[in-house]
């Protein structure tokens, strides 16, 4: 391993553990607003830092004359609207993933409140498990250690999850669903990405999320200045730490490393959650929650093999 791949690789550690961080925002932020409240603000910092780095990114393909062949013709002129094409299909490819975004982070905003931060993070990570399962649906052959990934999960969730009455908690059960909605947030990337720049999608899917948020706290909720004033810590490090920093380094740094080693850093961030919830907030799971944490960490990494194996 060079030292680029290993600088991009402490990048991507990174910003597994500002994501991890994240869930004790969530759930610091949760004892000042409601969870419309939280996302719509935390949403729309989120694009807005994002903002200046596109319009960076804007100005040096102008500088390196991007869209110019090398005769010094415009690519428009010859009727290849490349540019504008990505550009509309960023915008409509953004407002898509923004929406699966706002359900997703509803369902996890409203799970947190009711649930461990640390419990949080395992379930909602099972998104890694779940989109291969969804390849089903796609007619796609699902290699062994994916169903045994599936198995290790189910036991993992039930250790996690389940009480001493055998019942699941409501919180649990919204961060599963927003666990699914994540399933299908990433299968929309994956097709929506090839044809527009990850940043400008990401922006616009902030802006969406963070849009209908707004307008459903202003229906569903009371949101007041003074509470989102005293929330402004939580809310500023979830918008702007795992909004904007956490996938500024995720874009930079899986440019020089392998996709399937990605997804397997990224994955800590269930593990930095759990120790952010034990360290900042002084949540501690019993050993059955913590071995149900072990099983569930097992099943994501072995989600990966057959992901690692096609790419050797």
């Amino acid at each position: 391993m060079n030292r680029t791949n290993m600088g991009s690789n402490l990048l991507l550690g990174l910003a597994a553990l500002i994501w991890g961080v994240a869930f004790v925002a969530q759930s610091v932020g949760m004892e000042y607003v409601e969870p419309f409240t939280f996302n719509g603000c935390r949403f729309l910092i989120g694009g807005a830092v994002l903002l200046p780095l596109i319009w960076a990114m804007s100005g040096r393909r102008q500088a390196l004359g991007e869209g110019v062949d090398g005769h010094g013709k415009n690519q428009t002129e010859k009727g290849m609207d490349q540019p504008g094409q990505r550009r509309r299909a960023g915008i409509l490819g953004g407002i898509i993933c923004g929406v699966v975004l706002f359900v997703a982070s509803s369902f996890q905003q409203f799970g947190v409140a009711e649930t461990t931060v640390g419990k949080a993070g395992f379930i909602t990570a099972l998104y890694i498990v779940i989109v291969p399962l969804l390849g089903v649906f796609l007619k796609k052959k699902i290699p062994w250690s994916v169903w045994l990934s599936v198995a290790l999960a189910t036991m993992g969730m039930y250790l996690l999850c389940m009480t001493e009455g055998l019942k699941i908690s409501r919180g649990d059960v919204y961060v599963f669903l927003c666990a699914v909605c994540f399933s299908f947030h990433i299968l929309v990337i994956d097709y929506v990405s090839p044809k527009a720049d990850g940043v400008v999608i990401s922006c616009v899917q902030f802006f969406t999320a963070g849009l209908i948020s707004t307008v459903a706290a202003l229906v569903f909720e009371s949101p007041r200045i003074s509470s989102i004033g005293a929330a402004w810590a939580p809310v500023l490090y979830a918008g702007v730490m795992s909004c904007g920093v956490g996938y500024t380094l995720q874009v930079v740094a899986q440019k020089n490393t392998d996709p399937v080693l990605a997804s397997l850093i990224l994955s800590l961030e269930s593990a930095f959650s759990l120790l952010a919830g034990w360290v900042i907030l002084g949540q501690k799971l019993s050993p059955k929650e913590l071995s149900g944490c072990v099983l569930v960490f097992g099943a994501i990494i072995l989600a990966q093999i057959p992901a690692g194996r096609k790419t050797a």
